[in-house]
């Protein structure tokens, strides 16, 4: 097994290629990433960066902070196709993901850009513990039933939504056959830097009441070479993600070919039939790290209970 170090340097390598193409037009010309109010500033610190031309320098860190615009965010980061691994034999229903999600996108406890359901395939199998995502699909309904243009593809295979342009009609969560989109009924609770943040959509924030959101992806993330908050919040391995192009996706611990691991262990698509073609692959649930009971702890018994009834479970 290789170590996170090693796969952490080998993920960089991936997403260092992105990040040539969010150039600011400034005279700096470095690296757009995240917005950081308390690096919006000269800081001292210094950090290494793509030039337009390819080399690399040395900038201050305060001059890298300016947000996607809305525009570059509709492109795509360039020769790459984001895919995600799911292997459901590893998770256990922690919830550690979705915390993790919802901390960086500053949502409130009562709202899930992963949901998770109780599987079972048949009254002879154990259940399994399945999470959902958005799939991030080749050919996304949502897309086309947009009146406004705020969900858009990208050519690197991310399905985002502008919420400067979304104007709530709830379209798009009617045509998603997967379910993975919310409405942002709550005025979000926000810090004071936070609100002063420019929107960007690859970073969904700052949130925006009467619009809709979902799994962005964290392209943001993968410009500045590092993984979504779901991978590196899972305590057990079970999402991989990366770069399809590159054939490789890791889990934070581990580094694998993605072409290898969808083949060799028979991965598929949920609902795969529909035509929607995602970008989200599960392994099956064949050698099982925990008894799915465990994902009980923590849940009501009306949440057990309704689990149960889902997969129609007596016991």
């Amino acid at each position: 097994m290789k170590s996170r170090s090693s796969n952490r340097r080998n993920f960089l390598k991936l997403g260092i290629a992105a990040g040539a193409t969010a150039l600011i037009s400034s005279g700096s010309n470095v690296l757009s990433a995240i917005a950081d109010p308390e690096n919006s500033k000269k800081t001292g610190e210094k950090m290494k960066v793509l030039s337009p031309d390819g080399k690399l320098m040395e900038v201050d860190k305060g001059h890298c902070c300016e947000p996607v615009s809305n525009m570059e965010s509709r492109k795509g980061l360039p020769n790459k196709k984001m895919v995600m691994v799911i292997d459901l034999g590893k998770c256990r229903n922690a919830r550690k993901c979705l915390q993790g999600c919802q901390k960086m996108h500053f949502l409130p406890p009562t709202m899930d850009w992963i949901k998770f359901f109780l599987l079972r395939d048949s009254e002879d199998q154990a259940p399994y513990w399945f999470p959902k995502p958005c799939l991030h699909c080749n050919n996304p309904p949502c897309v086309k039933v947009c009146p406004v243009g705020a969900t858009f593809k990208r050519t690197d295979g991310i399905v985002l939504i502008d919420n400067d342009r979304c104007i709530g009609c709830k379209f798009c969560m009617a045509a998603c056959p997967y379910s993975s989109r919310v409405f942002n009924w709550e005025e979000p609770k926000m810090t004071r830097s936070m609100k002063e943040t420019a929107y960007s959509p690859e970073t969904s924030t700052p949130p925006k009441v009467g619009t809709v959101s979902k799994c962005d992806f964290c392209p943001d993330m993968v410009r500045q070479g590092k993984l979504p908050s779901c991978v590196t919040s899972c305590p057990n391995g079970v999402f991989y993600y990366g770069d399809k192009n590159e054939d490789a996706v890791t889990n934070g611990t581990d580094t694998v070919r993605f072409s290898e691991l969808i083949d060799t262990r028979a991965a598929f698509r949920y609902m795969e039939e529909l035509g929607t073609e995602p970008n989200v692959f599960y392994l099956p649930a064949v050698e099982r790290a925990f008894d799915y009971r465990e994902g009980f702890e923590g849940l009501s018994e009306e949440e057990v209970a309704l689990y149960k009834s889902e997969a129609n479970i007596n016991e």
